[in-house]
C-alpha cells in the first residue's frame, strides 16, 4: 500500500480528542450519500414515467397519422399504396367521432374509433389487451346491436360486461324544420380492453368501421391513416416519406408531435430535478472542505514532521487529496447502493400509488438506468476532488521548520 493511502486511511479513524473531525467526516459521507440517493431515485422516477407514458402512448396509438380535413375516400386503395412506403410496418384506416354513451342509468362521453380490426391490431395495441370478450366478435353483426369493445374503467363506470347493450348518441343527427335530432345506434359489448393508461381506459371505445360509418352517417369515408414504422425515433424521415407520396391536400402528424407538450414536462422536470438536488452534493463538497481544512490545523505538526523525514510536497498534497476523494467515495458508494436498492423496491413492490385519473399511471414507476449510476458517481467525485484543492494546497506548503520551532 503507498505510503499516502495508509495515512488517508489512518486519518478517517480520528482519536478521541478530535471528536469535531470524526463528526464532521461523518455528516460528509451522509451528505454525499443523501444526495447522490435522492438523485438516482429521482431520475428512476422520472425515467419510469417517461419509458411507462412512452410505451404506453406509443403502443396504443400510431406512430404516424395520414389526415385529410374533408375526409378520405378510396381510402383501401391508398392504404395499401402507403403501406409500401419504406420502414412502415403497417397501415390501417379509421374513423374517429365523439360521442355520448349511456347504459341503463349512467352516461359519458367517449371516442369511439371505427376500425379493420386486423389491420388495427398491427398498428396499435389496445386491442390486444382484452381483459374479457373476443376481438373476432367485432366484426360480427347482431339482430339489433352492432359489436363494440370498451375500456376497463368506462364498463366498470357504466355497469357493463361483456354481452350487456349500449347505447351511443351521436351530435351528428338529422335536420328537421324544428330542431336536429341526435342519430343514435345500439351496441353490444362484445369485449373489454385494459391497457393500464386510465385516458384510454376512461374514454376510448372500439367498433368496426362499417358500424361507425352508419352511425355518424359517413359512408365510404375516414379521416384518418394510421402508420406503425420500425423506429419511432426516427419517424420525421418516414412522415416526410409518406406525405410525398400522399400527394397535395394531405397533413402528417406524429406521436413525438402529439405529446410534445408532455414530454418536454418530464425533460424539464429531469432538468430541474439534477440542479436541485445537486445542491445537496454541493453542501456536502463544503463539508469535505471545512473537515479538510480542520484536519490541516489538528494535523499540521504530524505534517510537518513527515516532511522532515522525507516526505515531498507532493505526496502530502496527495494524501489529503485521497483523504477527501475517500470521503467522497464511501457516501458514494452508499448513496448508489441505497438508491438503486430503493428504486428496484418501489418498482418490484409498487410502493407509491398513484390516483390513475390524474396521474394516468396507478403507481410511481422506477426505472433506474446503469448510465445515470455512473455519470452521478463520476460527478459527485469529482466535487468532492475539487472541494480538497485548497485545504491539500495548504497542507503541502506547510513550512516544517516554522511549525517544529516552538514544539
Amino acid at each position: 500500500m503507498r505510503f499516502e493511502l495508509f495515512v488517508a486511511l489512518r486519518y478517517l479513524k480520528a482519536k478521541r480528542r478530535q471528536a469535531a473531525i470524526s463528526v464532521a467526516t461523518v455528516i460528509s459521507v451522509v451528505g454525499v450519500m443523501a444526495g447522490v440517493c435522492a438523485l438516482v431515485i429521482s431520475l428512476a422516477v422520472n425515467n419510469g414515467f417517461r419509458e411507462d407514458l412512452e410505451s404506453r402512448l406509443v403502443g396504443a396509438t400510431a406512430n404516424i397519422n395520414l389526415v385529410r380535413t374533408e375526409g378520405i375516400q378510396n381510402y383501401d386503395a391508398l392504404t395499401a399504396s402507403l403501406a409500401r412506403t419504406p420502414r412502415v410496418l403497417a397501415a390501417a384506416p379509421v374513423l374517429y367521432e365523439e360521442g355520448l354513451i349511456s347504459s341503463k342509468s349512467r352516461a359519458f362521453g367517449v371516442i369511439l374509433k371505427g376500425v379493420d380490426p386486423q389491420r388495427e391490431i398491427k398498428v396499435g395495441d389496445l386491442l390486444n389487451r382484452l381483459s374479457a370478450g373476443s376481438l373476432d366478435d367485432l366484426n360480427k353483426s347482431f339482430p339489433d346491436a352492432d359489436p363494440i369493445i370498451i375500456g376497463k374503467e368506462l364498463a366498470s363506470d357504466l355497469g357493463v360486461h361483456v354481452g350487456d347493450t349500449v347505447l351511443i348518441t351521436s351530435p351528428q343527427g338529422y335536420v328537421t324544420p324544428l330542431e336536429v335530432v341526435p342519430k343514435f345506434r345500439h351496441f353490444r359489448v362484445v369485449g373489454i380492453f385494459d391497457s393500464g393508461f386510465f385516458d384510454f381506459d376512461s374514454g376510448w371505445a372500439f367498433t368496426n368501421l362499417s358500424a361507425a360509418q352508419r352511425l355518424f352517417d359517413l359512408a365510404d369515408i375516414v379521416d384518418m391513416i394510421e402508420f406503425r414504422i420500425d423506429d419511432i425515433y426516427d419517424v420525421d424521415s418516414v412522415a416526410a416519406a409518406i406525405h410525398k407520396a400522399a400527394g397535395p391536400g394531405y397533413e402528417v402528424t406524429t406521436w413525438e408531435e402529439q405529446n410534445h407538450s408532455l414530454f418536454s414536462a418530464l425533460k424539464l422536470e429531469r432538468l430541474v430535478t439534477i440542479l436541485t438536488i445537486g445542491l445537496i452534493v454541493l453542501v456536502a463538497a463544503l463539508n469535505i472542505f471545512i473537515t479538510l481544512a480542520m484536519m490541516v490545523m489538528e494535523k499540521n505538526r504530524e505534517i510537518a514532521v513527515l516532511m522532515s523525514m522525507g516526505a515531498r510536497q507532493r505526496q502530502v498534497w496527495s494524501l489529503f487529496t485521497l483523504h477527501g476523494l475517500l470521503i467522497g467515495g464511501l457516501g458514494t458508494l452508499a448513496g448508489l447502493v441505497l438508491g438503486y436498492s430503493a428504486s428496484w423496491a418501489g418498482e418490484r413492490y409498487k410502493l407509491i400509488h398513484l390516483q390513475a385519473d390524474v396521474y394516468s399511471l396507478p403507481y410511481v414507476p422506477f426505472h433506474p438506468r446503469p448510465w445515470d449510476g455512473l455519470w452521478i458517481a463520476l460527478a459527485a467525485l469529482a466535487i468532492s476532488f475539487l472541494a480538497t484543492l485548497y485545504p491539500s494546497l495548504s497542507a503541502a506548503r506547510l513550512k516544517p521548520v516554522e511549525i517544529l520551532r516552538y514544539e
